[in-house]
């Protein structure tokens, strides 16, 4: 595979985490170059572990994820969004509301809701007879530095949309999920 296609994988494969990176951005009022990093790093890892499990499983897993992979992500992307809006709305605590999208389990969850697509792309590498370690390693370091920039960009953008930064990502996140949904349902993925 060529090395420009493979950057152009990896760089579509990055926006929703590049949104969602943007967004907790806006949360994290006293922004660290660790917090930064930890966002990005768990999102790279996703984008670069997805495609190596749908590489792995071929082409028998991609007929089941496929179904309803677009429905699982939008589940996730809605219920972390709207945790951020009634958080937002529930605690005047920023530090709350910083830990709250640096929060392990909800990481996790924009991780994986972002990746999903990813998981497919594997199984598509699976039948280009590739090997799987290039490609993945290139979609996990172009995510990694998207993310990373994401967050910085959103830190930076936050101190000018006011005091509900929390609605402003929460409903960030339901739009990407309800995109994917429809890009899904409507037959334009």
């Amino acid at each position: 595979m060529n090395i420009f296609v493979l950057i152009g994988i990896a760089i579509g494969l990055s926006m929703d985490a590049l949104a969602v990176s943007v967004a907790n951005g806006i949360m994290i009022k006293k922004l660290q170059v660790r917090h930064a990093f930890r966002i990005a790093f768990s999102f790279g890892f996703f984008q670069a572990i997805m495609p190596l499990i749908g590489w792995a499983a071929g082409l028998t897993f991609s007929t089941y994820i496929k179904a309803f992979d677009h429905w699982i992500a939008f589940g996730l992307l809605t219920i972390v969004g709207l945790r951020m809006i009634w958080e937002s709305y529930k605690s005047a605590k920023s530090d709350e509301a910083m830990r709250n999208c640096l929060h392990f389990p909800t990481l996790l969850a924009l991780s994986i809701a972002t990746s999903l697509d990813a998981l497919a792309v594997g199984v598509s590498f699976a039948f280009l007879d590739m090997t799987i370690w290039f490609p993945i390693l290139v979609i996990g370091l172009i995510t990694f530095i998207i993310c990373f920039l994401g967050v910085i960009l959103g830190n930076k953008l936050g101190p000018h949309l006011g005091n509900k930064l929390g609605i402003v990502g929460g409903l960030v996140l339901i739009a990407i999920g309800i995109n994917i949904l429809l890009q899904h349902t409507l037959g334009k993925a």
